[in-house]
């Protein structure tokens, strides 16, 4: 019997209060579970919230008044010192990436953008309020291929543009929560390839980390992010990325 792998290791949380909270959404994801589990399985966290089109209270960004609905329910408990939105969208039953212009179609546009970028927009308008005024941060999941100085290859036209669309949306969103909430940290977070669902038909089974290894180094890198990081792009090392 092949013996079973090493538990990931846990991340060091130590930036973060005694006693925070963190709410995680798109936890059925891959790595939205595997951030969940560490996240329960912390001595200093007192509450872990996953929200998903399942959960109660539901998150589905295909509707939009379940975004503000969702972060109305979940404020009555206090405010998150750490909130990630780990939901993302590169292909479907409907479509791959595309890999020319001749491929390029309202229809995988419009659902990309509403899942990558739309809905985590609305994410920043209604969760960022509830970020703790002592230590808070508020990650979305983006990705390197977002960047545009950093494209080489081109194709991937939907996912691309909406990730570079979520990095502006970000940056902008954290020049203005920085004047109301000066220790606040918002971020683009790329996670690198992991083994789930989305990477699967692009060999993610055979290059991609582990989704509890991946999560554990997102939240390294989360946690050790200050307010002088807010509105930038990092990888899941903490290497600061180009936009």
């Amino acid at each position: 019997m092949d013996p079973s792998p090493a538990p990931a290791q846990a991340p060091d949380l130590s930036s973060f209060p005694s006693g925070f909270r963190a709410l995680v959404i798109g936890a059925s994801g891959g790595i939205g579970q595997a951030m969940v589990q560490h996240l329960a399985n912390e001595p200093r966290c007192a509450a872990v919230l996953g929200l998903h089109r399942r959960s109660s209270p539901h998150i589905d960004f295909d509707d939009e008044a379940s975004i503000a609905s969702a972060a109305e329910a979940v404020q009555a408990g206090g405010k998150f010192h750490l909130i990630i939105n780990a939901a993302g969208l590169l292909h479907s039953g409907n479509f791959m990436p595309e890999k020319k212009l001749g491929d390029l179609s309202y229809a995988q546009l419009e659902a990309t953008f509403r899942t990558n970028t739309f809905g985590p927009a609305l994410v920043l308008r209604h969760f960022a309020p509830l970020l703790g005024a002592e230590r808070g941060v508020l990650a979305l999941l983006s990705a390197k291929v977002g960047s545009i100085e950093d494209n080489r290859l081109g194709g991937w036209y939907s996912y691309r543009a909406s990730k570079a669309a979520l990095n502006m949306l970000l940056k902008t969103a954290a020049i203005e929560v920085k004047r109301s909430n000066p220790q606040a940290v918002l971020v683009s977070l790329h996670p690198g390839t992991v083994n789930t669902g989305l990477s699967k038909p692009f060999k993610g089974a055979q290059i991609g980390r582990a989704a509890p290894d991946a999560a554990c180094d997102m939240l390294n890198a989360l946690a050790q992010l200050t307010p002088v990081d807010t509105g930038g792009f990092f990888s899941y090392a903490g290497e600061r990325l180009r936009w």
